[in-house]
């Protein structure tokens, strides 16, 4: 094909031939003075891409798509409740049980706090076993006809929630009680003053119960002034 017919179809804009010829003198003069030769093109313009390919549009849809199947599948993280169609948000439960339990539960827990604090820096700990058989010992007590499980579901406390504070004692108990003793005559006298108190009825298990009766009570005797002192030492700021 002719040079200048092909300048002529690649150049839409351009019709006349003589018009063409000049280009294609042009182009001859300037490839005779420089090594590389020149040719004219129309540059090629690429389709458009779909916008819906983009990756971020893409990561945007599955981010949308993975937060309303976590709505529908937990709604509760949101929403507590329904009444007639219109929802009580989580937030709004919140408020309402922090403005009427809070300041109780916030100074239950910094004491919970303060005492596991405490019994890290001594290196004091409590086993799972301890607990269990706190827990058993607690569940014999009640006698065959109680349910432990029934008198904390009366009260509004999980298993959990129990053998939670059973461990708060425990840990109290294991860091007052080092240095506290129970001689024989604490045991005696203990007996002669409050042994109806006692459930046992056979002479070894009932001095055992009045001795841990008479331990845990020295222990409450040294609670109040440690704790104080601990709370004193303490760095302890509230925000309710």
């Amino acid at each position: 094909m002719p040079p200048t017919e092909s300048i002529s179809k690649s150049l839409p804009g351009i019709h006349k031939p003589i018009i063409a010829k000049i280009l294609v003198d042009m182009v001859s003069s300037l490839n005779t003075l420089m090594p590389k030769k020149i040719t004219l093109s129309v540059p090629i313009v690429p389709e458009p891409r779909a916008v819906w390919k983009s990756p971020k549009v893409i990561a945007l849809t599955v981010v949308a798509i993975g937060l309303v199947a976590l709505f529908f599948t937990n709604k509760g993280l949101l929403i507590a409740g329904m009444v007639n169609g219109k929802p009580i948000f989580r937030w709004e439960l919140n408020k309402v049980l922090t403005s009427r339990f809070g300041q109780q539960t916030l100074e239950q827990m910094i004491s919970e706090r303060l005492i596991g604090d405490a019994a890290t820096k001594e290196g004091v700990v409590v086993t799972p076993e301890e607990i269990t058989a706190k827990v058993t010992e607690i569940t014999t007590s009640l006698g065959p006809n109680a349910s432990l499980d029934e008198l904390l579901s009366r009260q509004g406390m999980s298993r959990t929630e129990f053998e939670s504070q059973v461990r708060l004692q425990l840990l109290i108990r294991n860091l007052l009680g080092r240095d506290i003793t129970v001689t024989e005559a604490d045991i005696n006298n203990y007996i002669a003053t409050s042994g109806a108190l006692l459930a046992s009825t056979e002479p070894e298990k009932l001095r055992e119960e009045a001795k841990q009766a008479i331990f845990d009570s020295k222990v409450g005797e040294k609670l109040q002034g440690w704790f104080e002192e601990l709370k004193q030492k303490a760095s302890i700021q509230r925000f309710l």
